[in-house]
């Protein structure tokens, strides 16, 4: 086996170094749901761009993921199909006037539709899509003024207490939920039809409490009532128009972009207007070519996926001088952050951070500044100036722990718990941005094994102390940003080890017995995205390549020896490296963006996390 090993490995160094970019970084496609695929021809066709041959490309793409039963799924074990996903997809089509209302593949999606209860019961974002084109009332929407964005920040409740990215949504939308915009033309199709009155819509107590803390702020203001409703408009029009990157996107989202281009449209803006050309420049952009077609990414994962191979290069026994990794090392430093974000108003550190994709400049996060910080270590122990990136990126690192001692991804101390009742889908996710295991593992990961700082670091000792409270009874950890149990359980193995937990603290083998417990009979692990939403571990019928790797490197951290699961663990993982099949296991998402709405096939990880898992192996048992 370990001629094997030794073989694999060089076989995937080689192909990634041919991969390589002539800029030094590597682009995998990010591969999401198909509403940017759908939400890019709805945009093309209601600006009226002449883009056909880019529109006919994605209806060939929509059709290639649709199911046998005529629905559209956001996983593959999804039972029956995806409502929202099955409404943007059919909306899309007909929007795209390349297909027949009659065409018997719509139909079953119509039928779907109509059996799931139609329109009402899709995701808010679905709704406010339709509510732009005149398919939904805006009276069931976002029940908040627009007067809400000027509570000032020393209210107990107010618009920056919300994540980065709920902001960056909520801003278009009060826009355009305050106009009642609703574009007008013919060629938008009809599905009203496909829209049944909704029942009385009753509030929780914690939603009325939440509107009484709202409306509290509110009362604050009336002393300029006549100025109040303007200057909240010109504010969500700032607060967009002074976050566009310079590729035109707003915050190199594509899902932001999209409802900003609206707004601004709402507020009087001409479709030809040179802000919203150049936002759809972005867009363009941001297309991937994929077996199935054409995909628009809603945020390219270049920063992470470079940064990411670029240290399994070096983790696999490439040098940091080989010119592969002096590329990627150039690259990473030109992405490094300068520029104080929205990120500053809790932290003190100086910007120094990175972000995920390549246009992003302004909205670094906690995962991706460790990333490049793990790929240029090397290099800063021989380059002074690279050693000054990496000085900045471990600052800002460290400023970014939220109180409790775990790490954010995006803006520390954004906790608020009464801000996930509100009115919108998904806000227990992502109104909030708070300390979750697998970042802080991962954290204290890249502190421990790269920084070298141990349990004596009184910000290390608060973060292992806090990922110690989060272990759930069955041994596990929740992953916010991956498939899920198993992510976060990795992540918070390989954190407390790198930081000096032994491998006999109690935390430690309760998670490797939990592990142990659920590997696949054919050596593998594999956890269905259903585990997310249930927010239980669920099993996926298959084994996939990255969830077998994060579950072997958190085995082989803790072992002095390989055990039966271990070997076992390595020959699936051999086998996933070279076997010639491209199924489900490969493509099955293992990385999340919204919890029940927005999954991630990164196409990187079947690389990086099997070759660093198997370095793992080589160096520690050869």
């Amino acid at each position: 086996m370990k001629k094997k090993i030794e073989n694999t490995i060089h076989k995937k160094v080689n192909d990634l170094q041919h991969r390589q970019n002539a800029e030094g970084s590597w682009s995998f496609c990010f591969e999401n749901s198909v509403m940017t695929d759908a939400y890019m021809i709805i945009l093309l066709r209601s600006l009226e761009v002449d883009e056909e041959e880019l529109v006919g490309r994605l209806v060939n793409r929509l059709w290639k993921v649709q199911s046998r039963e005529g629905t559209w799924k956001l996983f593959d074990d999804e039972k029956e199909g995806n409502l929202s996903s099955t409404i943007e997809a059919y909306f899309a089509l007909l929007f795209s006037g390349l297909v027949e209302k009659e065409d018997k593949r719509l139909e079953k999606a119509q039928r779907f539709i109509e059996k799931k209860g139609g329109i009402h019961g899709a995701h808010s974002i679905t709704k406010f899509m339709l509510a732009i084109h005149g398919q939904y009332d805006w009276r069931h929407l976002l029940p908040v003024p627009i007067e809400f964005l000027m509570i000032p920040k020393q209210f107990p409740l107010n618009f920056w207490d919300f994540s980065s990215y709920a902001r960056a949504h909520l801003a278009p939308l009060l826009l355009l939920k305050d106009q009642g915009f609703s574009l007008k033309s013919n060629s938008i199709p009809q599905i009203q039809h496909l829209s049944r009155t909704p029942h009385e819509v009753r509030y929780s107590a914690r939603e009325l409490k939440l509107f009484s803390k709202i409306n509290e702020g509110l009362q604050s203001l009336i002393s300029i009532p006549t100025l109040l409703h303007q200057q909240a408009r010109q504010f969500a029009q700032q607060y967009m128009l002074q976050r566009i990157e310079p590729d035109g996107t707003y915050l190199s989202y594509f899902s932001t972009t999209f409802y900003m281009i609206y707004s601004l449209l709402a507020l009087g803006y001409k479709k030809s207007d040179p802000i919203i050309v150049k936002a759809m420049s972005g867009l363009k952009e941001m297309a991937s070519e994929t077996k199935k077609g054409i995909h628009i990414q809603n945020s390219p994962s270049t920063v992470w996926d470079t940064a990411l191979i670029s240290y399994s290069l070096q983790e696999a026994g490439v040098d940091a001088r080989e010119h592969s990794i002096e590329k990627a090392v150039e690259y990473l430093l030109k992405k490094q952050h300068f520029r104080y974000g929205d990120w500053a108003m809790e932290s003190r550190a100086k910007p120094g951070g990175w972000g995920f994709s390549k246009s992003n400049s302004i909205h670094p996060d906690v995962d991706d500044t460790t990333a490049a910080l793990r790929a240029i270590t090397y290099s800063a122990a021989e380059k002074p100036l690279v050693r000054q990136s990496w000085d900045r990126g471990i600052e800002w690192t460290l400023g970014m722990q939220n109180r409790e001692g775990g790490w954010p991804a995006f803006e520390k101390n954004k906790t608020k718990g009464i801000l996930t009742s509100f009115p919108m889908d998904g806000a227990e996710a992502a109104a909030i941005d708070p300390s979750t295991p697998d970042l802080t593992g991962r954290a204290l990961e890249f502190l421990g094994n790269r920084a070298g700082l141990t349990m004596d670091h009184p910000q290390v000792k608060r973060g292992v102390q806090w990922l110690k409270l989060m272990q759930k009874d069955d041994g596990s950890w929740y992953g916010r940003w991956g498939v899920c149990y198993i992510y976060g359980t990795w992540a918070a193995i390989t954190g407390m080890k790198a930081t000096g937990v032994p491998s006999s603290d109690k935390h430690i083998q309760k998670a490797k017995a939990w592990l142990e417990s659920i590997q696949h009979k054919d050596g593998g692990w594999g956890e269905s995205c259903y585990s997310d939403q249930e927010k239980t571990y669920v099993p996926l019928s298959y084994s996939t390549p990255s969830q077998t790797a994060w579950a072997l490197e958190s085995l082989i951290c803790i072992e002095d020896k390989p055990t039966p699961a271990i070997d076992l663990g390595i020959m699936a993982l051999l086998e996933f490296m070279n076997g010639e099949a491209d199924d489900s296991s490969k493509t099955y998402p293992t990385g999340v963006g919204l919890p029940g709405n927005f999954y991630i096939h990164y196409h990187s990880y079947q690389w990086i996390w099997p070759l660093i898992t198997l370095s793992r192996y080589k160096e520690k048992y050869s």
